[in-house]
Formats: C-alpha cells, sequence, structure tokens
C-alpha cells in the first residue's frame, strides 16, 4: 500500500466570507436529463444565483458535465431562502464547496481527504479480445482503455493480440477513510504475445517507462502554440481576478494573443470535452497518457469533436476572447492526477528515459512490480482450468 501526498486542506484562504446565518441543507442526486438550470429552478434559487456559481466555477468547469448519480448539496438561509452553499460531492475523497461572500459573489474551495493507493494484480490468458478477457479480469472499461493507450505505441491490439497469450495489470485504488473513491490508475502492465513480452511501469513524473527506464509515449510541447506569446497572468493560486477584483485561484497561464491564433495540442491525447460556458468561454478538454489533462480556454472557434484521437501538434482550435474576459487571449491549463499545475514550470515527460538519477528508484519500483505480476501468473498456472485471477499486493 503506498501513500500519496494529497494535501487535506484548502489551498488558500477565503476572504470576506458571510457571517453565516440559519440555515437548512437538502440533498439532490443527479438524475439523467438533469440540468443545473432546472434543478436551480425546483430548489427555488433564480438565475442570479445560478450565474453566481457558474462564475465561480468558472476555473473547475465542475458544473458544466452533470454525472447522475452526482450528490449535490444545498445550503439556503432560513429566513430569507438564499443560497448559501452549493456542495458536489465527486466521490468521497473530494467535494468542491461554492460558498456565498460579501456583494452575493461565491467562491469555490476544494476539500481533498488524505488518501493512499491499494494496490491489486489482475491477471488472465487471453481469449477471444483483449477487452473481453480483461473485463472478465475485473478491469472498467475505463482502465481497459488506458492499458491500450499506454501499449498502443507498442501493439496494436486488433491486430497482434491471439487467444493464448496473456497480460498482468497491477492497478492502483485510491482509498480514504470512507472506503474507494473509485478513482484508479494504472500502476504497470506485462503483455506476453507469444516470445514477445511488453512492459510499462508508471513512474513518479506521471510518465509510463519500459522495464529498461525508455519511454513509451512522445514527449509533449511545452507551449500549445508556434511561437512565443506574452504570459498576461501566470499560474497563481491566489490571484486578484482582473474582472472582479477579489483573490481567486488561477488554475492555468494565460497568453495574450490576437483572435484566431492557431492552437495546438501539446501532446497525443482524446478529446474529452468540448464546451461552451458563459464564463470560459468555448473550450477544450484533452485527455493524454498516463495522468496528464489539458484545457483550452476563451477560444473563437473549435477544430476538433468529442472522442476524436490527436497526434502532438494537431491544430484543435483558434483563440479568442468568448466567456468573460478582458481581451483576447488563450488560458491554458495542465492537470497531473486531476490537479492543476504550472504547465510553465511542472515536470511533463519531455525526456525519452528515465533520468540518470532518478533509475536508482525506477529500478526498484519495477522490481517490486514485477515480482507482483509474476506471483499472480504462478498463481493462475497453478490451476487446472484457466481463468482470471486477482490478488493484493
Amino acid at each position: 500500500m503506498e501513500d500519496s501526498a494529497a494535501p487535506s486542506l484548502i489551498e488558500w484562504q477565503l476572504p470576506d466570507l458571510v457571517e453565516p446565518p440559519a440555515q437548512v441543507s437538502m440533498n439532490y442526486e443527479i438524475q439523467p436529463g438533469d440540468t443545473l438550470s432546472d434543478i436551480f429552478m425546483e430548489q427555488g434559487f433564480g438565475n442570479t444565483a445560478l450565474n453566481a456559481v457558474l462564475a465561480a466555477d468558472e476555473e473547475l468547469l465542475a458544473l458544466d458535465v452533470l454525472r447522475p448519480g452526482t450528490l449535490l448539496r444545498f445550503e439556503r438561509a432560513t429566513n430569507s431562502g438564499d443560497l448559501l452553499v452549493l456542495s458536489i460531492v465527486s466521490h468521497p475523497g473530494h467535494t468542491i464547496h461554492y460558498r456565498r461572500t460579501i456583494n452575493d459573489h461565491f467562491e469555490f474551495e476544494e476539500e481533498i481527504k488524505p488518501s493512499n493507493w491499494h494496490e491489486e494484480v489482475l491477471g488472465a490468458p487471453i481469449h477471444g479480445s483483449f477487452y473481453a478477457s480483461a473485463s472478465e479480469a475485473g478491469l472498467s472499461d475505463g482502465d481497459i482503455f488506458r492499458a491500450q493507450r499506454i501499449l498502443e505505441e507498442k501493439v496494436n491490439f486488433r491486430r497482434d493480440v491471439r487467444a493464448g497469450d496473456h497480460f498482468e495489470i497491477v492497478l492502483g485504488r485510491e482509498m480514504v477513510d470512507a472506503g474507494a473513491t473509485g478513482q484508479t490508475r494504472i500502476e504497470a502492465i506485462r503483455l506476453r504475445l507469444g516470445n514477445r513480452t511488453l512492459n510499462a511501469f508508471l513512474h513518479e513524473d506521471g510518465n509510463y517507462y519500459d522495464d529498461h527506464g525508455e519511454s513509451l509515449s512522445r514527449a509533449f510541447l511545452r507551449y500549445p502554440m508556434q511561437g512565443r506569446y506574452r504570459v498576461s497572468s501566470h499560474f497563481n493560486l491566489r490571484r486578484l481576478h482582473p474582472v472582479t477584483g477579489r483573490i481567486a485561484p488561477h488554475h492555468g497561464v494565460d497568453f495574450a494573443m490576437p483572435t484566431g491564433t492557431p492552437i495546438l495540442s501539446i501532446g497525443d491525447g482524446i478529446v474529452s470535452r468540448v464546451g461552451n460556458h458563459p464564463f470560459a468561454g468555448k473550450y477544450i478538454v484533452i485527455e493524454h497518457p498516463s495522468h496528464f489533462k489539458t484545457r483550452y480556454l476563451h477560444l473563437s472557434r473549435i477544430d476538433v469533436k468529442q472522442g476524436q484521437r490527436l497526434n502532438r501538434g494537431d491544430r484543435i482550435a483558434l483563440s479568442g476572447n468568448t466567456g468573460r474576459s478582458t481581451g483576447p487571449h488563450l488560458h491554458f491549463e495542465l492537470h497531473v492526477n486531476n490537479r492543476p499545475v504550472d504547465p510553465l514550470k511542472a515536470d511533463i515527460p519531455t525526456a525519452s528515459q528515465v533520468p540518470a538519477e532518478e533509475m536508482a528508484v525506477f529500478t526498484q519500483r519495477v522490481e517490486r512490480l514485477v515480482a507482483a505480476m509474476q506471483a499472480n501468473q504462478t498463481q493462475l498456472a497453478s490451476r487446472s482450468t484457466p481463468q482470471a485471477t486477482k490478488a493484493d499486493i
């Protein structure tokens, strides 16, 4: 079991919070077909409150896609009926609170509980297809998709995988005191195709490498455009917002550039979201291999579709001035393990191999994970009838 270094409390102080009056709470579980405007109307809140919450959500976009089963918690003043706090429970380890401040503004804070990662090995001989065999072994569709993405430059899963081949995957499940959060990550993969064996191991930089420390994916671009443009606002968790004049976190970097400047994907990936937010404007979210995600906001035109596969350097949009903005620019974000980091300073995979000074730690991790996968294979071989196996580490 490995401890993660997730922060336990909020990363900034909220200014000028209103002295809370007597209040009452009500929970609402999102149903298929719900919209945020309909939910607010049913709860007795008007468009003013909705727009104020959406303004606070500009940096997160957590409310722009509602998933059935997600829990919303409303806290209202008993005397006026005004909305004081809206909380969205993403999973047991992560809750976002939108709190009313002075002048009817809302500001967000994230509550992140300490967690650790519980590892287990899932493996099986392949019959039919890799997808069917991995699903039978207990992997979710998302985990299977990520495994294929990690090794996609080394193997064609439709052409190269045959019946009788074998796989082992070390899957990490995030745990908090209340139980599993539902978040998973692939720690290692071993895929045996006839006489050929492919390995992938997650390193601390968030990238995957083979057992020799060679990268399994192409490096990222540092900037999402050709040429260089002035940084008009840096990554800053205590930035003074240029429109509201209040202290609010800035989860990305703003590049001042003329409307219509071509915007590029910094790495290979899949378009996971395309939207038009009243404050973030037209935006794109791209999921990259490993645990990287990028977001591009305030665009004038979007040139990709949800689900589209991209290569590093592909043009995805034109910069613009949509949403709440003080002028033409690109707001660019980089997330690692679903947490925003400074894209100009973050340790992204720009190298083709594990740095020499990190090889000793990487090798120790590889040896431990290989031993766990080998033990699972031995356990499977000892059974007379081939079947999927699962073993805790």
